[in-house]
């Protein structure tokens, strides 16, 4: 149980004070009747607001197919991957936040998430949850790249660790696919930079065994609990 104005701040619906007002026009209603106040304690499952059931609490886990020309923060200009979202999600408590970032040019798939936990065990390399690329290349592939990418030798320019074995999959000479179980900075855009090559189209396809089937892009759902443990299945 929770006290009303707190469960629809919580959940960004509005602000404490506003819900008195919203209560008075019939757009909450509590086992489908107007409550006594703001700060009658509910349970979450009997609230309504505008007719519908609430948004999930805490653990929310939603599965976003990425548009170019979005960035993925909360506080730079432009357009950002919130505003595919509704925007009272905007103002939850806790913040959700996306699970590792992607490039404002790079397209796929990409979680968000409340979850602290699911978001360390998702982005930690020890883990080992891979994350599939699809690559456009400007240039053909000189012919090492396949076993260099694996060695888990490769370090990158201004770094001092070498990276994790990557697996690259050629499809031709300019279009592969690469998985990485870390997600350093512009990690894959860096390691064909460091073979002399440039990623002219970067798309994420999968992470774990998770793919965006059947999800248009610009559009999102919530994860089920059989998809989370997708996501986390480790690269074996």
């Amino acid at each position: 149980m929770i006290r009303l104005d707190r469960l629809l701040s919580n959940r960004g619906y509005c602000s404490r004070s506003e819900v008195k007002d919203l209560i008075r026009h019939g757009y909450v209603l509590v086992n489908g009747e107007k409550p006594k106040g703001a700060d009658a304690n509910v349970d979450p499952a009997t609230v309504t607001f505008e007719g519908e059931a609430l948004d999930p609490g805490e653990g929310l886990i939603l599965m976003l197919h990425k548009p170019a020309g979005y960035t993925c923060s909360h506080k730079e200009l432009g357009e950002v991957i919130y505003d595919l979202l509704p925007e009272r999600y905007s103002r939850r408590n806790p913040p959700l936040s996306s699970v590792g970032r992607l490039d404002k040019d790079t397209t796929g798939l990409l979680l968000v998430t409340d979850d602290g936990a699911l978001l360390h065990k998702l982005t930690s390399p020890k883990y080992k949850v891979a994350k599939l690329y699809e690559v456009e290349l400007e240039s053909d592939l000189r012919g090492d790249e396949k076993a260099l990418f694996a060695s888990g030798t490769l370090v990158l320019e201004d770094e001092e660790d070498a990276l994790e074995p990557a697996e690259l999959s050629i499809l031709d000479s300019r279009h592969v696919t690469l998985s990485i179980t870390e997600g350093r900075y512009h990690q894959v855009k860096r390691m064909f930079e460091a073979v002399g090559n440039k990623v002219l189209r970067l798309h994420r396809s999968k992470i774990g065994e998770l793919t965006l089937e059947g999800l248009p892009e610009g559009e999102f759902r919530e994860l089920t609990e059989s998809e989370v443990q997708l996501a986390l299945k480790a690269q074996d």
